[in-house]
């Protein structure tokens, strides 16, 4: 509709949030609130709102009110991080939109709710277009874009489209996430102060060290307390993060993609297009972190059958391909309740290690005589789905392909960039390198009933250009790769894939939103991965979360666990296994398909329920738990990282219980064996006991005493609160 005085507040409402836009005097929207659901407001009452919430002017500053637009403009008098940077030649480097038209996506039968907003502008003296699209996901998800056009006749250069949340005087803290390779996912926290607090990502793929979230909240919010604002950008390339305060009190939550130079030059009439931003909000961690969740859950595309029991062949073969080999592990994977065998790296021509071969995507006829076939067969008569390992966007220096097409080495001038695992990138931007390696990919799925891929993705992307000019491809390579997904996925209906990258260095919702699940981290150490898998979930739910059962001693950090601690911690993700069972012993073996079938059993309420985490007091305790969504049910696990300073553990808080109804509390088999310095059993645990949710989520409950590097299971079943009888049995 075109913009007038109906269109001058407008409330979009969906899963929980409120987003209150004003789109006051033809200048681009700004956000009165954002946060917890207001309610249905009337008119009246949205006036009265947003009067109410009008800052002062003070002295030394503009004449006019400057509320921080969703695309903050200097022109304006915003002296923070512009919405917009670029320019004509040095010229035009300025822009000031004047607002044309409002469109509202309301509701069914709802003449004032909104649950979007698309915005169309323009700013005549810049020769630009502007169209900003902003709404409410079911899930609660704040979700913006935006796209300018150049209406000039000459080329204008974006440097940046950056779109902006305002978050509250009270956000005084900031969280993030940095890490590296087997370290993924650590998290850092700051004072936010006034300044720029910005985070750049230049590695061409959302990278080991993320942030993943960018979050502002109330001093030492946690996962279950505290008022929280979060951002993400939905990008696998080059972006960036900011959280900005300014000496008058504005503070803002800011991202978008960070474009190489001269990266987007938009000819006349030509658009671009920044990534979608969400925004995300909740008292504590939990609440902000379950809105990406259901949102992820919610996708038309997402893998709705039970997410299978997987075997990955690497830390069991590496690149040591036998078929007699393989079919012995699939055997074994078979016996414990395996329900997909991947093949990992070295099943390609001339690949016998990580120095040839990326690139030359045919069935290597020296290792499989006759190719695949024998493989897929055993392990499709064993009633389990193949997969297979790919790396499309490389390419080995020592491959055919490298010497017959060097041109589709991305380089930015006739240097090579320096190797990294023994491998360049593939400039997919590039018709015939992207249609080579469609052809490849197509060619391998229509010949072998493989249902799934591993896509993995080993090096950041360095002098990163088209050759022979030079120009900046990161932009150009990430849509390629998001075109050749989408192309594989709608030839194959099924086709499930995995995206890694060195473990989770591709890890956003640009990816997420058309693959199947992401592999968290190379590294299977279970006491690495309570940490990685927990500040992942931040953002990926567990049914997205690759997790493994690694072999006794970790491959990457050489730590011995008993495998209730590498099972427990995988049980919390997709469940599936990278450990020789060739040479297993028995007894492992049978435990092993004891933990298999627990988790088949109780994989539809961890990958369905919320995800909930405790705040404990002692930092060498970690207690974790999801939680049915009619809080009928939940799993926990209490896990003992090191050694505490006082023992017995103490209490634990179980999350997320109904504070109204009762509960049945008890171990959960295999994950009841306590093994600690302990002299006497603990009192409830052999029979379990009753006791009222509230108690359980706020007074909390015995822990057992556990060595370290070990953990418990914890079942919580909603018993009939008139006659104490289970509503369901365990």
């Amino acid at each position: 509709m075109t913009l007038d005085e109906n269109a001058e507040l407008i409330h979009c409402r969906a899963g929980g949030t409120s987003l209150l836009l004003s789109c006051l005097e033809h200048r681009l929207p700004h956000v009165v609130y954002w946060g917890g659901d207001l309610g249905e407001l009337s008119p009246a009452e949205l006036s009265a709102v947003a009067l109410a919430r009008r800052p002062q002017q003070v002295y030394n500053t503009v004449d006019v009110d400057v509320p921080v637009g969703l695309l903050p403009e200097p022109a304006y008098g915003w002296m923070g991080t512009p919405g917009l940077a670029g320019h004509r030649d040095g010229a035009a480097f300025s822009a000031l939109f004047t607002v044309e038209s409002v469109e509202r996506d309301r509701y069914p039968n709802s003449s004032d709710m909104a649950r979007g907003v698309t915005v169309d502008a323009v700013d005549t003296a810049a020769r630009l277009r502007l169209k900003l699209e902003i709404g409410i996901t079911a899930a609660g998800l704040v979700r913006m874009r935006a796209s300018v056009q150049n209406s000039g006749d000459d080329v204008y250069v974006v440097d940046a489209l950056t779109l902006a949340l305002p978050v509250p005087a009270s956000a005084t803290e900031i969280l993030d996430m940095t890490g590296r390779h087997l370290r993924e996912r650590s998290p850092q926290r700051s004072r936010f102060t006034t300044g720029t607090y910005l985070r750049e990502n230049r590695r061409g793929r959302t990278g080991l060290d993320a942030t993943l979230l960018l979050a502002a909240g109330e001093q030492g919010f946690g996962f279950r307390s505290g008022e929280v604002w979060a951002m993400h950008v939905a990008w696998s390339g080059n972006h960036r993060v900011l959280a900005e305060r300014t000496p008058g009190g504005d503070a803002v939550l800011a991202g978008g993609e960070l474009l190489l130079p001269g990266e987007v030059r938009l000819g006349p009439g030509q658009w671009y297009t920044a990534p979608w931003i969400y925004g995300s909000h909740g008292t504590g961690l939990d609440e902000l972190s379950s809105r990406f969740h259901r949102h992820l859950r919610q996708l038309p595309g997402h893998a709705r059958a039970p997410r299978p029991v997987t075997l990955n062949t690497w830390e069991a073969v590496y690149f040591d391909h036998d078929l007699d080999r393989l079919t012995e592990l699939a055997d074994r994977a078979a016996e414990v309740g395996v329900e997909r065998f991947v093949l990992d790296d070295g099943w390609f021509r001339g690949r016998r290690d990580d120095r040839a071969g990326l690139g030359d995507w045919y069935v290597d006829a020296d290792v499989w005589p006759d190719g695949l076939r024998p493989l897929i067969d055993h392990v499709t008569k064993l009633d389990m789905q193949f997969g297979l390992w790919v790396e499309p966007e490389m390419v080995n220096p020592d491959s055919d392909l490298a010497r017959s097409h060097p041109e589709w080495i991305m380089a930015a001038a006739d240097r090579l960039p320096p190797e990294a695992r023994h491998q360049q990138v593939l400039n997919l931007g590039d018709p015939g390198a992207y249609a080579y390696i469609l052809e490849r990919l197509d060619a391998l799925l229509s010949e072998y009933p493989i249902g799934y891929l591993k896509w993995d993705h080993n090096r950041d992307l360095v002098d990163a250009g088209h050759r022979p000019d030079g120009a900046p491809a990161v932009h150009q390579q990430t849509l390629a790769t998001y075109r050749l997904i989408d192309e594989l996925k709608a030839r194959y209906p099924g086709l499930e894939i995995e995206t890694c990258s060195s473990g989770g260095g591709r890890v956003d919702l640009g990816i997420l939103e058309r693959t199947d699940r992401i592999w968290a981290s190379d590294c299977n150490d279970a006491l690495e991965r309570q940490q990685i898998q927990r500040w992942t979930a931040l953002l990926v739910p567990p049914d997205m979360i690759g997790a493994h059962v690694g072999a006794t001693v970790a491959h990457t950090t050489g730590r011995r666990h008993p495998l209730g601690f590498r099972a427990g911690t995988a049980l919390f993700g997709h469940f599936g296994i990278e450990w020789d069972l060739t040479a297993a012993a028995p007894e492992e073996l049978r435990e092993l398909a004891d933990w298999v079938d627990l988790y088949k059993r109780i994989r539809e309420l961890l990958h369905s329920g919320d995800v909930v985490r405790d705040d404990h007091f002692d930092p060498a305790v970690l207690v974790h738990g999801v939680v049915a969504t009619d809080r009928s049910r939940a799993i926990y696990a209490l896990a003992q990282l090191a050694t505490s300073e006082q023992a017995p553990t103490g209490l634990v808080r179980l999350p997320g219980l109904d504070p109204a109804a009762r509960y049945r509390i008890a171990p959960l088999p295999p994950g009841d064996r306590i093994d600690g310095p302990t002299r006497s059993p603990l009192p409830w645990w052999e029979n379990g006991a009753v006791i009222p949710g509230l108690v359980a989520s706020r007074a909390g409950v015995q822990a057992p005493t556990l060595y370290p590097e070990r953990l418990a299971l914890i079942e919580a079943v909603r018993v009939d609160p008139l006659d104490g009888h289970l509503v369901e049995g365990r």
